[in-house]
């Protein structure tokens, strides 16, 4: 990996999780790590549930918008992590892939994603101590 890392979160619409991931990681690493999002069949927006859950937490996602995958944004990525739904990527060596398995939180209200969310963020913050060494 390079002075700063690079991590791609997918999703199939890019609508949710992998919106909240980015959200949570470019928020708690500030700069220190390049963040990516995408989907395999992304949709026109970015749920609003998943926007209303991220804004209790004071992150705003609300100005993102779903992006197609692509081959580069995985060549350009030290870390990529798919998010529990079979998506299918390029793999290419060197590259470190990680699969969370979650819940989609597609057509569900901010009460059902609030606990998708919170996973999400604890899943981020142990990603963000593997990234960062120990700064001493």
């Amino acid at each position: 990996m390079s002075d700063r890392p690079a991590v791609l979160f997918l999703c199939v619409h890019n609508a949710g999780r992998s919106q909240m991931a980015a959200g949570f990681l470019a928020t708690l690493a500030a700069g220190a790590v390049e963040v990516r999002s995408a989907g395999s069949l992304p949709t026109d927006q970015v749920n609003s549930a998943a926007v209303e859950a991220m804004h209790e937490v004071g992150i705003d996602i609300s100005e993102q918008t779903p992006k197609l995958l692509t081959t580069d944004a995985v060549q350009a990525s030290d870390v990529v992590i798919t998010m529990g739904c079979g998506d299918t990527c390029p793999v290419f060596p060197g590259k470190r892939y990680l699969d969370w398995d979650l819940p989609d939180p597609a057509g569900k209200g901010v009460e059902a994603v609030r606990p998708i969310r919170d996973e999400i963020r604890s899943r981020v913050e142990a990603l963000l101590t593997e990234l960062q060494p120990a700064r001493g």
